[in-house]
């Protein structure tokens, strides 16, 4: 039998905080990208933690949102090696895209590249994270809200690509870390209308299960310490706040001569910013 499924079983407290989270990893994601253009020297490393936190904002999203997920008459179980397969690949195909825009520029072709492989990357997270769930049942899909998703996912991410190495003030990289977390989200609980689940019982109990509750918090904590811990470099990077190099002279210099970086000012009055 058909189950009834619920994406909101303790009401908007699970979609305000995945969609936080998503602001999250896509605020620092942003800010990393931009520290790597203005210091090529440690630009990899930037990157990497740009993708990093993108990649466990996009999953930490996904199964904060998936706390809120119910089926009427069946407890949700987690394969764990499933789970943790979800977030590599999150992080995987994040970092291919960052890498690419980082080191290629935003070109048409190269952005409609990274931000199509990063997309695809993001919604097969997403099915590979609904994979690992057991409802007791056999989960289908409607291909018309699949297809939606993904083509939010494929935009969500061009965007996110562009931003990264486009927007500069830490305004404009707060309104754009807010956008992109509206645009994950709605990708997911999109997604999550495409969802039926056939029952093969009646197995009983409700969404409240404990040990449900006590795994996901488990498997969320890693990358929320990440996160943390990505917050905490980003905000305290000894360059910038013992002022040990000047990140902005050496970025436009080394901008200057890498062709397929975004164009940094070479000349002029350098511009001071914030170790944030």
């Amino acid at each position: 039998m058909t189950a009834t499924v619920s994406n909101f079983y303790y009401g908007a407290v699970t979609p305000v905080a995945a969609y936080l989270m998503a602001c999250m990893g896509a605020a620092l994601g942003l800010r990393c990208t931009v520290r790597s253009l203005r210091n090529t020297r440690r630009r990899s490393g930037w990157l990497a933690l740009g993708a990093i936190s993108i990649g466990c904002g996009i999953w930490t999203m996904h199964f904060i949102a998936m706390i809120g997920f119910s089926v009427e008459g069946a407890l949700v179980s987690y394969d764990p090696l499933i789970t943790v397969a979800s977030l590599l690949v999150a992080i995987a195909v994040v970092a291919v895209g960052v890498f690419l825009v980082g080191y290629r520029g935003t070109s048409p072709v190269n952005l409609g590249v990274a931000g199509t492989v990063t997309g695809l990357g993001v919604a097969a997270m997403h099915y590979l994270g609904m994979s690992a769930m057991d409802a007791h049942g056999t989960l289908s899909y409607d291909a018309v809200s699949v297809g939606l998703s993904i083509l939010i996912a494929v935009v969500a991410a061009t965007a996110a690509l562009w931003a990264a190495v486009s927007v500069r003030g830490l305004g404009a990289s707060l309104v754009a870390s807010l956008v992109m977390g509206i645009a994950v989200t709605g990708m997911h609980y999109t997604g999550m209308t495409a969802v039926s689940v056939h029952l093969t019982g009646n197995v009983g109990g409700t969404q409240s299960s404990t040990s449900l509750m006590a795994f996901l918090l488990v498997m969320l904590a890693g990358p929320l310490a990440v996160l943390l811990v990505a917050a905490v470099i980003v905000m305290f990077d000894p360059d910038m706040m013992l002022g040990t190099e000047d990140p902005d002279r050496a970025g436009a210099q080394d901008a200057g001569a890498s062709s397929g970086l975004p164009a940094q000012q070479s000349g002029g009055t350098p511009r001071s910013y914030t170790s944030w």
